[in-house]
């Protein structure tokens, strides 16, 4: 019997996207059984796991281009699962459910921004002919693995340095802004298009020289809250420096107009 190579390589990229839904399932189902430390520290790593599998599904799929309309619904349905639920049922349980009501709200708004970040996602990544086309240089909104991975990051990082000083009322802040930001029109980059030239060298060097401080100095485990973060204050301030370039632009048409 003959085999369909085409048809298998198929396949190769969805069972990644399908390890990661494994990943966030068995996080919610260890966190629906028990909440110790040891439990979130657990299910804080599936997540991560997660993660990495999310990262290699969409490039297994372009190196073998097997893109498809059913893998990106299929990831999206994916990262709602290990990047929204589970990480709000994770933390939820880990600080908000000491807020009652309004903590279990708090860890749906993260869900809900997720959701409809991935909506927004679909259309903006399919064509008018309903084929997926590759990232831009930018994409719309706070990714929902950044999002993800910065509560996660908080988790682990308390459980191997301790107490963290992050309250309830601060972790439910913190949940707020990230589903404002995955919501929200501000560019965050999809580093794509990354080429080595000296600036990507010395952005590169930078970020690894400030992650290693933060390791030796601190602790391993906050250098990846580190990484996220900076990720995140990247995306402000480029939004910022775009905003000031156009109230400056529609200053100088306005005083054009004016002569």
């Amino acid at each position: 019997m003959k085999v369909d190579l085409r048809k298998t390589l198929f396949i190769l990229p969805n069972l990644f996207t399908l390890s990661s839904v494994l990943c966030g399932y068995y996080a919610i189902l260890i966190l629906s059984e028990r909440q110790t430390s040891d439990d979130f520290y657990r299910a804080a790593l599936l997540i991560i796991f997660a993660l990495f599998f999310d990262g290699i599904d969409g490039r297994v799929a372009r190196l073998t281009k097997t893109q498809s309309q059913i893998g990106v619904q299929l990831d999206s349905l994916a990262d709602v699962i290990s990047f929204g639920v589970a990480p709000a049922v994770l933390v939820y349980h880990w600080s908000l459910s000491e807020l009652g009501t309004v903590g279990m709200l708090v860890g749906f708004v993260f869900v809900a921004a997720g959701a409809i970040r991935l909506a927004r996602f679909n259309v903006a990544s399919t064509d008018d002919d309903g084929q997926p086309h590759a990232p831009g240089k930018y994409m719309q909104g706070l990714p929902i693995p950044a999002a993800a991975g910065i509560l996660i990051s908080i988790v682990v990082a308390n459980h191997l340095t301790g107490k963290l000083p992050f309250t309830p009322i601060i972790i439910s802040a913190l949940v707020i802004m990230l589903s404002l930001f995955m919501v929200s029109a501000m560019p965050f980059r999809s580093f794509k298009d990354l080429r080595l030239n000296w600036r990507t060298v010395l952005l590169i060097s930078g970020a690894l020289g400030i992650t290693v401080w933060i390791a030796l100095k601190i602790h391993p485990s906050m250098a990846l809250v580190w990484l996220l973060a900076a990720y995140v204050i990247i995306g402000i301030v480029e939004s910022l420096i775009a905003l000031m370039n156009k109230a400056r632009d529609g200053i100088a048409k306005a005083s054009e107009r004016s002569l």
